[in-house]
This record gives structure tokens, C-alpha cells and sequence, in this order.
């Protein structure tokens, strides 16, 4: 059984997928204007993991998630550089893959972009304003009016009086209401435009995501995530177009990450404390930025820090310290561990106690080693490496994550060259030179391990 806390119903419910076996799951995707951030990294792995437990269990997941390809952002950001919007849209989509692949985030089954959905959105729109629950104004944009949907605000919980009397909306706009929201938006001169009845614009930015949810997923689905920024308005508004459009349930369960904070204030250019993936992946393995987030609930805030990623890089360096060495033998099944990784992912995937699974299953090897049963700790890293995929997580040899090069001084072949001077002063006698390199490594960050088998390395 898997429970998941629904928003819209603001508790933990038994998660039923409309069809038996198969999970259809839609995920506010970016908009391609910029790199992406610490945030957009919080809601791709959250996601990522949610759809490796779902597979985990057997459930066939249908996961899109989107792409704003065009947008006031988009294109304010294209007339700043001086090029034309596609080329930044394309240079920022690839950057995202880049990024995704690093930090170990699974292809999305379909990625769709809205700009190859205007045919869609136009029609959306289309039944919208015959309808009556959407208008075109007297400036060409065309509204959806708020107080058309008598559910509006179940999500947010928020009421439309209240909405409607804090607005402030220029004595200007052709809304009816300050609450109502654009669906289609006039093409200024010059502007990137598409034909449509209401005039040459442009989509507004909710309605893209009900035209392609509905397209790939069909009018009802299972899940619809996000990041915390994006319940409202964003999908608040799109529940109420989706279900005036079609006259159904828009969707069954809601799940929303939770918020990133760096040293405990909002994340902001304003306030200098905004980072990208990139930045962050300068100075950090990227599975050791993965683990970080991971180990938090979903739904937790994510304080940001240097302490924090360096106590993640230390904590994740034990998980592979116990498999160092340790070849994992056959795949054991049903074990008492697995047990409990399965109701820590079941509670509304707790990664956090699944992370705790993982060091007890760590624990069990470095055990097994100390007392000389060989075999069972095989049998038990064989463990912690299935459940760890499961999380993207321990899928690296452990000497390639203790080697990682994240921007020290010394490249791998003058480390083993050094290594291999130490071996050579002390196979002379020598031990003040060998332990003058031992020294020297250390304050360049490199830790040596010495065994019978001879001498590793990882970066400290």
C-alpha cells in the first residue's frame, strides 16, 4: 500500500491509480530562459525518485513533464542578448538535460514543449470562451473568468472575495474581474505571434499545461506536481480551466515539493544567496547534491548551506566506504531491510527513513567484514546497492566516487604518482620522505588508505 498526502485534500490517502498497474503523472516542467537552479533541482529529483518507486513497485508510469518554451521571460531575456528567442530556448534546453544527467535524473516518458502545442491550446481556449467561461477583451487577450467555476480556490484554499477585494488592477485592463487570468495574450508589434480567432498573440502561461496534460495524459490523471511557488495560482487556475473545458475531474492526487532556503532565508537574486546547478556542481559531486536533497522529505523545506552539503558528502562517503572493496554478490530479496525500505517509500515516500535503511544495511556489512563472513557481506551490499538505486543513489563504483575530481589541485595521475614515490621512499626505508607525501597529499585534500592490498585514495 502506498499513501501519498494529497493538497487538495490536505491528507495522507491510499493511492488508487484510475487504471490498475498504470500511474499517468504530469510535472510543471521550466521555463527556458535561464540555467537552472538550486530550486528546479529540488522538484527534478523529488519527482525523479517518486517515479523509481512507483516503476520499483511494478507500476508502468506514464511521467511528462513539460517545457515553457515561450513566455515574457523567454523573450525579454532574447531581446537582452540580442538573439532570436528559439536559439536561447534550445541553448537553455540542453543545459537542463546536461544538468538532469548529471545529478541522475531519469528522461521524463514524454517531454512536450508548448510551442508544438498552439493547435491544442487555441482549441482549449475555443471551448472555453463558447462555453462562457472565458472572453476576449476589447485589447485582444482573451480571460478566463474566475467566477464562472464555483470550485475556484479548492486547492489553495483560498476564497475569490478575498482574492477580488485585495486586488490591484489598472483602471486599463479589460479583465472584468481583477481575479480573472489570461488564456491568450495580444501580440505586441513585432512580437512573435500565432493566428488564432481572437487575433495574433500567443498562450498565456496556465493555459499550456491543461492543453498538454490533456493531450498526453487524457482529462482526468492520476498525479500533478510541482514545485511549492507553482499551487497558486498557477494550478489553481489550471484545475478551473481544465475542468470547465471538459467537464470532469481534472485530478485525483496533487503533491507539491517543498521550498529551498540557503542559510535559512528564501532564495534570492535580490539577496545574493541564488545558485545555480552549475555553480553548485563546480564545487560538488553531483551524487553528494543528490543525496542532499534526497534525504529530506519531499515535502520538508531544503535549508541550503555549505555545513549541510559538506555533512551530506560526509554521510554518503559511509554509505560507500562499506561497499569499498566488497565485490555485491547475488541479489537478495525480501529482507528484513527491504521490508522497511518499503514502509518508509510507502508512508508518502519517506526518503528520509529510507536513507536510514541504507546505513543500517551499511552497518551490516562493515560487521559482516569485522568478524570474516565474506559472503554475507556480499549478500548485504548487494542489498544496499538495489535499494540505493531505487533512490538514484550508490550506482557508482566506489572507487570513481572517492576519486571524483571536483576542482582540487591535483589531477589523478599526480596523485598516483605521488602514491607511487611514497611506496618507493618507504620500500627504501625511507618513512620521513613517505610520510612527507602523506602529509602533503592531506593538505591537498587527499586522504590515503593503506591495507594489505596495498594503498587507496579518495578526496577528502
Amino acid at each position: 500500500m502506498i499513501r501519498i498526502h494529497n493538497t487538495l485534500t490536505q491528507q495522507k490517502e491510499t493511492f488508487k491509480p484510475i487504471e490498475p498497474g498504470k500511474v499517468r503523472m504530469y510535472v510543471c516542467g521550466m521555463t527556458v530562459y535561464d540555467y537552472c537552479h538550486l530550486g528546479h533541482a529540488r522538484v527534478l529529483v523529488a519527482f525523479d525518485v517518486i517515479t523509481r518507486y512507483l516503476r520499483h513497485r511494478g507500476y508502468d508510469v506514464h511521467y511528462v513533464r513539460n517545457i515553457t518554451d515561450i513566455d515574457d521571460k523567454i523573450l525579454r531575456r532574447a531581446d537582452e542578448n540580442g538573439e532570436v528567442y528559439t536559439d536561447l530556448t534550445q541553448r537553455m534546453i540542453k543545459a537542463m538535460h546536461e544538468d538532469e544527467a548529471r545529478l541522475g535524473v531519469l528522461s521524463p516518458t514524454e517531454e512536450p514543449c508548448a510551442t508544438a502545442y498552439i493547435d491544442e491550446i487555441i482549441a482549449m481556449i475555443h471551448k472555453l470562451v463558447a462555453s462562457g467561461h472565458a472572453y476576449a477583451a476589447g485589447n485582444g487577450d482573451v480571460y478566463f473568468a474566475v467566477e464562472s467555476y464555483e470550485g475556484y480556490g479548492k486547492l489553495s484554499k483560498k476564497k475569490l472575495e478575498d482574492l477580488v477585494a485585495g486586488a490591484r488592477v489598472d483602471v486599463q485592463e479589460a479583465k472584468r474581474s481583477p481575479a480573472d487570468f489570461a488564456l491568450w495574450k495580444a501580440a505586441r508589434p513585432g512580437e512573435v505571434s500565432w493566428g488564432a480567432p481572437w487575433g495574433d498573440g500567443r498562450p498565456g502561461w496556465h493555459i499550456e499545461c491543461s492543453a498538454m496534460s490533456n493531450c498526453c495524459l487524457g482529462e482526468t490523471f492520476d498525479i500533478h506536481g510541482g514545485g511549492p511557488d507553482l499551487l497558486f495560482p498557477h494550478h489553481e487556475n489550471e484545475i478551473a480551466q481544465s475542468e470547465c473545458a471538459n467537464g470532469q475531474p481534472f485530478v485525483n492526487t496533487w503533491m507539491h515539493a517543498g521550498a529551498i532556503r540557503v542559510n535559512k532565508e528564501k532564495m534570492s537574486k535580490s539577496l545574493g544567496n541564488f545558485f545555480t546547478i552549475r555553480e553548485i556542481l563546480e564545487k560538488y559531486q553531483a551524487e553528494v547534491v543528490r543525496y542532499f536533497l534526497v534525504s529530506s522529505h519531499y515535502r520538508s523545506q531544503v535549508d541550503y548551506s555549505e555545513d549541510n552539503l559538506a555533512e551530506a558528502g560526509r554521510t554518503l562517503t559511509r554509505l560507500y566506504h562499506a561497499l569499498r572493496g566488497v565485490v555485491p554478490g547475488k541479489n537478495v530479496a525480501d529482507t528484513e531491510h527491504d521490508t522497511r525500505f518499503e514502509e518508509a517509500m510507502g508512508d508518502d515516500f519517506n526518503t528520509a527513513g529510507a536513507i536510514a535503511v541504507l546505513h543500517a544495511v551499511a552497518n551490516e556489512i562493515n560487521q559482516h567484514r569485522r568478524e570474516g563472513r565474506e559472503d554475507a557481506a556480499r549478500d548485504s551490499a548487494a542489498v544496499l546497492v538495489r535499494l540505493g538505486g531505487v533512490l538514484g543513489l550508490l550506482q557508482q563504483d566506489p572507487e570513481a566516487f572517492f576519486q571524483a575530481d571536483t576542482g582540487g589541485e591535483l589531477a589523478a595521475d599526480e596523485i598516483e604518482a605521488m602514491i607511487q614515490a611514497r611506496a618507493d621512499a618507504r620500500k627504501a626505508k625511507n618513512f620521513a620522505e613517505g610520510d612527507r607525501i602523506r602529509d602533503e597529499l592531506a593538505e591537498k585534500g587527499i586522504i590515503l588508505d593503506d591495507s594489505r592490498e596495498g594503498t587507496t585514495w579518495r578526496r577528502g
